[in-house]
């Protein structure tokens, strides 16, 4: 199993948290017609992000894919930001991007597997100390 997948999946959910955020508080109501003025710097900040959390996820193909739809999603919103979306049609773009992350966080291990012993020898050295600490 590879190391990176703990990171992959704690960026999705970084990620995650930092989309629920914008959608709560900058996208205006899902209702309003109003034009949507999201800070384009963040969401570039967060669509590099969103394409380093998919290569770290590589080791999963349901991970990695789950996150097309959101960097999708998010290319879509960088190509009408700011004030080119009304805002339902910018929370329609941030419940994609949400929903795929939801997908990946769950298709992605939350903790590394333990590391296996380096050699027989390895192995053995640490079933012994187990033994003498058992027997003190």
């Amino acid at each position: 199993m590879h190391a990176e997948k703990p990171k992959a999946y704690y960026m999705a959910v970084f990620l995650q948290v930092s989309f629920r955020a914008i959608k709560n508080s900058m996208a205006g109501k899902a209702s309003d017609s109003m034009p949507c003025w999201l800070d384009t710097r963040m969401l570039m900040m967060l669509s590099r992000e969103l394409r380093e959390c998919q290569t770290l996820a590589s080791d999963s193909d349901e991970a990695e894919r789950a996150l097309v739809p959101a960097i999708e999603a998010c290319d879509a919103l960088l190509e009408r930001c700011p004030g080119g979306l009304d805002s339902s049609h910018c929370h329609r773009h941030l419940a994609v991007i949400l929903d795929a992350l939801q997908h990946a966080i769950e298709a992605l291990p939350q903790q590394a597997p333990a590391p296996s012993p380096a050699s027989r020898w390895e192995y053995a050295r640490q079933q012994i100390r187990a033994g003498f600490q058992r027997r003190l």
